[in-house]
């Protein structure tokens, strides 16, 4: 039971890790399990050369590794087609086609020094994520272990059984891909002006203003409804969304949370006549200086709202 006990002090960790390698929190969950499963049949031959974290990343990192040996990779809305209008079908996808959210609370450490989780919260950010998608798994274990965990070369190419040659040739190749990428604001906290921008949002969305909204908005921001394929960019475009087709979210209440590092809320729609408010979106901004870019919503809330702590109905 102690073994137990002390493997489980870094299950928050392995769920980070897991999720950056995999993209989706549920997946991350079972290969963080499998990890624990493994860690504990083999806990007679851990030898301490190395300390139990290391080595419980060793065998996340191999686990994942399997996991993604025939998976397509995960990706969002924005990079699956072109952009939408306001009129085009909605095409749903399978979930294990899309980038999912994960709560900050399952994937940061309690435990963690502010330099760490400083670094931790910004590699678990949406465009991040998304982006290490592109990468081989191969490619993206190396990237994670050196850049956000800080392993040296040595170190990864004996946890992968590689050489040291190839963990830096595969480094070099993933710092080159990211390169060519926009992984949006990397700052580890909201500004003044954010935190503000973020209270005017929230005021707006449950007044349901939307010229309000349409000006927190940059000009080339980006509505996203995973499981839909559709997509929207430009202030005016998701205005003429939230004034027709998405007119359903007038009166919603919104909860808020913490998922992949940003502020995040479960919204919450009008219910029939004398119910309470339903589930409807877990809603994830992304932010670019003082406006928002990336509106995200995940409307898988059987899913994803019990993995965020979320009220099943809310009473208003």
């Amino acid at each position: 039971m102690e073994t137990a006990a002390h493997l489980e002090t870094h299950r928050a960790a392995l769920t980070g890790h897991c999720y950056r390698m995999l993209g989706s929190v549920v997946d991350a969950d079972d290969a963080v399990q499998e990890t624990m499963v493994r860690a504990w049949r083999s806990f007679d031959r851990f030898d301490g050369r190395a300390s139990l974290k290391t080595w419980l990343y060793r065998i996340a990192t191999n686990v994942c590794l399997d996991a993604l040996a025939d998976d397509a990779r995960r990706e969002r809305p924005v990079e699956a087609g072109p952009v939408g209008t306001v009129d085009d079908p909605l095409v749903e996808r399978p979930r294990s086609h899309w980038l999912e959210p994960v709560p900050d609370a399952r994937a940061l450490p309690a435990d963690g020094d502010p330099a760490e989780l400083t670094m931790l919260r910004q590699s678990i950010r949406l465009a991040f994520v998304a982006a290490l998608q592109h990468l081989p798994p191969k490619q993206r274990a190396v990237l994670l272990l050196t850049e956000v965990l800080g392993w040296s070369a040595a170190e990864v190419a004996e946890g992968l059984e590689t050489s040291v040659a190839s963990v830096n040739s595969a480094l070099q190749r993933a710092r080159s891909t990211l390169a060519a990428r926009d992984l949006g604001d990397t700052q580890a906290s909201l500004s003044a002006g954010q935190t503000r921008l973020l209270e005017r949002y929230v005021e707006a969305f449950e007044r349901y203003d939307v010229d309000t909204l349409s000006t927190l908005l940059r000009e080339d921001a980006t509505l996203s409804m995973p499981p839909f394929a559709l997509w929207l960019r430009g202030r005016a475009s998701i205005r003429g969304w939230l004034l027709g087709r998405g007119e359903g979210c007038r009166g919603s209440r919104l909860v808020p949370t913490q998922a992949n590092g940003a502020p995040a809320f479960g919204q919450y729609r009008v219910g029939p006549e004398g119910q309470p408010h339903q589930p409807w979106a877990l809603i994830v901004l992304e932010f670019a200086g003082d406006a928002i870019v990336g509106w995200n919503a995940f409307l898988d809330t059987e899913r994803l709202f019990p993995l965020f702590g979320l009220p099943a109905s809310l009473e208003v």
